[in-house]
Parts: structure tokens; C-alpha cells; sequence
């Protein structure tokens, strides 16, 4: 990593919130597929910031999810919702890149952006 901790963790909340931009492109475009994989990594690039800070190294995004679960859901740091949040979009993130045959809908993906950006503005708070 170049540049200091402070430098990394401020490029990383600005890569979720572009991405979280190009997500809502991708709605308004009808490629819902897609806005789902740049919802989940919006929120993770957020998740992998916050994890950073608190010197705490993972491997693979499993092993993010897990170790933001363990110290910042199940503590109570932050809500109980924006982990569902996470972990819906992990799993449909999953699906929908590696499944066949998935198709996610407006009704489902439309909501998304809205709560994705206060799941990155609590994580940037705790930045």
C-alpha cells in the first residue's frame, strides 16, 4: 500500500460511493445483474476501510464478512440491519454471478442504492 492509512481508507469510502454511482446507472439502464454486484462491492469496499483501520486483515470475502460480523454487528457498533444488508447483497452478489438463470427484479433492486449509501455513511462515521 502507498500513501498513508489515512490516504487508503479515504480512497476506499470514495471508491464506494463511485461505485455506488455506477450501481444507480446501472439500474436506470435496466441491468439489475449487474447494479447488484456494484451494490455489493460498494459496501464492501466500506467494510474492507473499516476492517482496515481496526488492523484487521482477511483474505477473501468470506473472511471479510465473517471478521465485520464478529466485530462490528454482533457488538452492536452498528446495526443489525445494515448487516443484513450486507449479507443479502453478499449472497445475491453470489448468485447473481455464478448462477444461471437469476434475474433479480425492480422491486427488489430499486430500494438498494438508498440503503447502501447510509451503510456507507454509518461505516465513514466510524472512519
Amino acid at each position: 500500500m502507498t500513501g498513508s492509512k489515512e490516504d487508503y481508507l479515504k480512497y476506499r469510502i470514495e471508491r464506494s460511493k463511485q461505485t455506488l454511482e455506477d450501481a444507480k446507472m446501472l439500474i436506470e439502464k435496466e441491468s439489475l445483474n449487474s447494479a447488484i454486484n456494484r451494490l455489493y462491492y460498494a459496501c464492501f469496499y466500506s467494510v474492507h476501510a473499516l476492517l482496515q483501520k481496526n488492523q484487521i486483515l482477511t483474505k477473501s470475502h468470506s473472511g471479510t464478512k465473517s471478521k465485520f460480523f464478529q466485530e462490528f454487528i454482533h457488538t452492536g457498533k452498528i446495526p443489525k440491519e445494515l448487516g443484513e444488508l450486507y449479507s443479502d447483497l453478499f449472497d445475491w452478489r453470489q448468485e447473481g454471478d455464478y448462477s444461471d438463470f437469476i434475474e433479480f427484479d425492480h422491486e427488489t433492486v430499486d430500494p438498494l442504492p438508498q440503503k447502501v449509501a447510509t451503510f456507507i455513511e454509518t461505516l465513514e462515521k466510524l472512519l
